[in-house]
């Protein structure tokens, strides 16, 4: 028999699973965000525990190391002051004529919908060191953000 017509498994024919990608540097979370972290590692938990279908429960258990790595890496940062714009702060600026608030938060917590960027994001890394009243060059445009208010998230 031609081994073209020979089928080993259903396995070999899968596509690779890989695992969800950690995200570099060190995994600062505000208080909420440790929050969430915990909730979502448990949660997950107790997900695989319950779950029979074997499918499932490979991407359940995938998602459960993601989750378990992020809870035990977690650096709970310190609360920002408020001076310049750090990790934990609350950013009022105008952005190319807009104007927005925005929270600066760890990886996971991020949500940029809801204007909750992480602080590995583009836009939060040229923002932060800045004081209120500061004009910052973003993205090759002299002075496209101006920094109105910084505080501390409400927490």
């Amino acid at each position: 028999m031609s081994v073209a017509f020979r089928r080993e498994s259903d396995e070999e024919h899968k596509e690779p699973r890989f695992e969800l990608p950690i995200p570099p540097g060190p995994n600062l979370v505000t208080a909420s965000g440790l929050v969430l972290v915990r909730e979502k590692a448990a949660a997950l938990s107790e997900a695989v525990a319950a779950e029979t279908d074997p499918v499932a429960l490979e991407a359940l258990r995938r998602d459960q190391r993601y989750w378990q790595t992020r809870a035990a890496s977690a650096v709970l940062a310190p609360v920002a002051d408020g001076a310049a714009v750090a990790f934990g702060c609350r950013v009022t600026a105008r952005i190319n004529g807009a104007t927005r608030t925005i929270d600066i938060v760890g990886d996971d917590e991020a949500d940029p919908a809801a204007d909750r960027l992480a602080f590995s994001a583009p836009l939060a890394r040229a923002m932060i060191g800045a004081e209120p009243d500061e004009t910052i060059d973003f993205n090759g445009k002299p002075g496209a953000i101006e920094i109105i208010a910084v505080a501390a998230i409400p927490g």
